[in-house]
């Protein structure tokens, strides 16, 4: 199975696509698509949907795994990342391709084993999991974290579809 993971952003948006089960992953490819506040916001919106529907063209995901976010103090970054977020949502619905959803304390239990996990013990995870031994963008790097988490769930996943099929 090939998974994309998505961390969510309107300035940075992190990219990472893995394959396999919860057992073995394999590291795919990796990216923190990047846009420029002085651009205006169609053009900003415009270059992560076409960016994002490039990448599910490329690897052909078999599911998307996107970060929900709750932000509650800023509303207007809010706004902008929840913009991006529809964007993203879009490419992943033109392409067919099922998106789930993961909070920011369901990744950390899934790769650390604690919720209340900080970022250095996640990262360390993804890059053990995946060995990777180069440093990146902590951005790629939660998306590679949330693809990870997907796998993990993923087989309970399909045996509820299954129950529920039945």
């Amino acid at each position: 199975m090939i998974v994309l993971g998505i961390d969510p952003g309107l300035a940075n948006l992190g990219l990472g696509l893995v394959e396999g089960n919860v057992r073995k992953a394999r590291h795919l490819h990796h990216v923190c698509i990047t846009t420029e506040s002085a651009w205006v916001m169609p053009r900003r919106l415009a270059y992560i949907h076409a960016e994002v529907s490039r990448l599910i063209e490329t690897y052909q995901p078999e599911a998307v795994a996107i970060e929900d976010q709750i932000l509650r103090r800023q509303a207007d970054v809010a706004f902008k990342v929840g913009q991006a977020f529809g964007v993203v949502q879009l490419a992943c619905a033109q392409a067919g391709v099922p998106v789930h959803h993961y909070g920011p304390m369901q990744v950390k239990k899934s790769l650390v084993g604690s919720g209340r996990a900080d970022k250095e013990q996640v990262i360390y995870m993804v890059k053990a999991s995946l060995g990777v031994r180069e440093l990146f963008n902590n951005h790629a790097a939660d998306a590679l974290a949330l693809a990870l988490t997907h796998l993990a769930h993923q087989p309970m996943q399909a045996a509820a579809a299954r129950l529920a099929r039945a």
